[in-house]
């Protein structure tokens, strides 16, 4: 400091005064490179994360439009190009325009993961189970062209399955063939019991797939007449021939008795039935428990509480199956008023050879319901009354035989033809031509699978729903 108080200033100080200047010029690209590559990165991140939304959308509709009767590979991929980003389209994103569905897809999967670990089979178009979608846009860069890039390419694929996400809510009705002919045994090596037993290890297996609550709950909480809080799906078990109410209780109780057959008489009596449990959602403790509930009635029917037989095969009455369709749906319709939201089920189970001659009150000519002649062309017509009123009519035709419907002159048709018309849908039938006495010309085209414990996983996993799986799945 000088004596006049001013301070002399240092020439090396003075003559670093000029770099911070050049240090700014030097790192003001890099600074502007980096906010190109933070901007242009987020952008890119949204449009991935819209395109990938809008792929996954496609590919659910895709396979939901696969699942549907018939589906041809022209309606499916309609499906997928409407859920998809091109444009005009339900999820065309401004931010994605010019997006479009890559060349060779959507493409359609037979996926021997799906057939193997859920019994989805493939009978979707070209044979096939899943569906492949991959689209592709082009994305603007807004810095980076400052550094020599114009734009990037950014693509999204999906695979989804045609079932395989939770089921319901349901009602489901079962209906079950306990006419004499299932006490006979079934020798085939899927069973190998009475046919009757392995009918109910089937249902059995049902139960074990469906929901009786919501998988969130722990714990279905305390039923109250068959029924919990909150309960998902609701499950009836039906016979035929029909028996009197009072002796109903001897299917389930675990009675040695058994209940008292009555025959197919119309106007139907108030003191005869065909449902053995009402409407039931007590059949597991939760949705995660694996075994059966002890304490529910339907599972004793079911044949799934030791020490008790379950349903008992004892006919008398012949075989007629119009009559307890009609009853299964209108018990339907009554449970649907009470669950709006739930879709009606209808699953029968028998041999398909209607030819009852205990029929009181019946007319003998007229060959519509109700009638002693053209007994399977009557039950054809009530399946389909039920599936125009919206409920899925799924029919297992168990060792159904070529020939057979006596009744049916005009025109003739055979148990396993019958059993084919009654389901709702052809991926809706099913056959276990193997059993003993079955014809082996009765087989599913859509559901080519035999044994009753496989076709009653393949119908849990059908009343499922759609589901993404990952990509590159076998």
């Amino acid at each position: 400091m000088n004596r006049h108080g001013g301070v002399f200033l240092n020439p090396a100080h003075k003559a670093r005064r000029g770099q911070s200047l050049i240090f700014l010029t030097l790192w003001l690209p890099i600074f502007f490179g980096m906010a190109a590559l933070v901007v242009d990165i987020g952008t890119m991140y949204l449009y991935q994360s819209e395109l990938d939304a809008s792929t996954q959308a496609a590919a659910l509709a895709g396979a939901e439009a696969m699942s549907q009767s018939g589906a041809t590979s022209a309606s499916v991929t309609t499906a997928v190009t409407a859920y998809s980003s091109a444009s005009g389209n339900k999820n065309a994103y401004n931010n994605l325009s010019g997006a479009t569905i890559l060349t060779g897809y959507p493409k359609f999967k037979c996926l021997s993961t799906l057939t193997t670990a859920f019994g989805l089979q493939c009978y979707g178009p070209s044979g096939s189970n899943a569906i492949v979608v991959a689209q592709h846009v082009k994305m603007p860069l807004f810095f980076f062209p400052l550094f020599g890039g114009q734009s990037m390419v950014l693509s999204s694929t999906a695979t989804a399955a045609m079932k395989g996400a939770g089921p319901g809510p349901y009602n489901v009705a079962i209906v079950v063939d306990s006419t004499a002919s299932m006490n006979s045994t079934d020798s085939d090596s899927n069973c190998h019991s009475t046919r009757i037993s392995c009918a109910l290890a089937g249902v059995q297996i049902l139960l074990q797939g469906l929901s009786p609550c919501q998988p969130t709950q722990s714990s279905c909480g305390m039923p109250t007449n068959g029924n919990v809080a909150n309960s998902v799906d609701r499950v009836s078990l039906l016979t035929f021939p029909p028996v009197t109410t009072a002796t109903v209780a001897n299917d389930y109780n675990c009675s040695s008795s058994s209940p008292t057959i009555v025959g197919y008489a119309t106007p139907f009596p108030a003191t005869s039935t065909y449902q053995v449990v009402n409407f039931s959602s007590d059949f597991r403790t939760s949705d995660r428990a694996t075994s059966l509930s002890s304490s529910s009635s339907l599972v004793a029917a079911a044949g799934g509480k030791s020490g008790c037989p379950g349903l008992k095969a004892i006919g008398g009455a012949g075989t007629y199956y119009a009559q307890v369709i009609y009853a299964a749906q209108a018990y339907l319709a009554a449970e649907q008023l009470l669950y709006p939201s739930a879709r009606n089920v209808m699953i029968l189970l028998s041999d398909g050879n209607a030819n009852s001659s205990n029929m009181p009150g019946a007319s003998t000519t007229s060959g519509v319901y109700m009638s002693t002649r053209q007994q399977c062309h009557q039950a054809i017509t009530a399946a389909q009354a039920a599936a125009a009123a919206g409920t899925l009519v799924y029919s297992v035709a168990y060792g159904a035989t070529s020939s057979g419907c006596s009744t049916d002159t005009n025109p003739s048709i055979t148990p396993c033809q019958t059993m084919q018309q009654i389901a709702s849908a052809p991926s809706y039938f099913f056959s276990d031509y193997t059993a003993t006495g079955g014809s082996s010309s009765c087989v599913s085209a859509s559901q080519p699978i035999t044994g009753l414990s496989q076709i009653f996983q393949t119908i849990v996993t059908d009343l499922s729903t759609v589901k993404l799986i990952p990509n590159n799945t076998i």
